[in-house]
């Protein structure tokens, strides 16, 4: 098994044992026997600095493994909401890894789906004219994403072609020396 399988099996153990009734107890029975020894050890700084580091380093690192299983948990809801849409007959494909796309472009579908929202309060709602909306303005943003990716390859082919290029002057320009040489 590798690192990163035995990493989320123990972050999952973990996050699951921190939210557990037994934790909350275990936890208040620290802090229990911790006042408790507060008189025995005079209330000093080496009573306190215990707490105090105690908690700040499980802190610290209950953070990472929280946080790790808190994406995976998200990861794995994605994947589960992009397989929901893609099985949804009337549902739009470009729903698809909302998640990946940039904040402009996140608004631009949230005000669409207001604008949708609009219409379905309307009593003259026509659902036939909103999903014809729909899928024109989904058509036109599959559109310019594909231009997009066009223009992303032509780019890295031009450059590819230079480099090429400018391997094939060295080349050349190196024969040129040992041939003078």
């Amino acid at each position: 098994m590798s690192f990163d399988a035995r990493f989320a099996r123990f972050a999952s153990y973990v996050s699951r044992l921190a939210g557990s009734p037994v934790a909350l107890i275990g936890a208040l029975l620290v802090i229990l026997i911790w006042a408790i020894c507060g008189p025995i050890f005079n209330y000093s700084d080496f009573w306190q600095l215990t707490i105090n580091t105690g908690t700040t380093i499980v802190t610290f690192l209950m953070v990472f493994l929280i946080q790790n299983s808190q994406n995976r948990d998200s990861h794995a809801m994605q994947i589960k909401l992009d397989e929901l849409i893609r099985a949804t007959t009337h549902a739009h494909n470009s729903l698809l890894d909302l998640e990946e796309l940039t904040e402009r472009d996140l608004e631009k579908f949230r005000a669409h789906y207001c604008q949708l929202a609009k219409h379905a309060r309307k009593s003259d709602f026509n659902l036939g004219a909103v999903l014809a909306e729909l899928e024109t303005e989904e058509k036109e943003m599959e559109a310019a994403l594909k231009e997009e990716q066009r223009l992303a390859l032509r780019k890295k082919k031009i450059a590819s072609d230079k480099a090429r290029k400018n391997r094939e002057k060295s080349a050349s320009v190196s024969e040129v020396a040992e041939d003078a040489g």
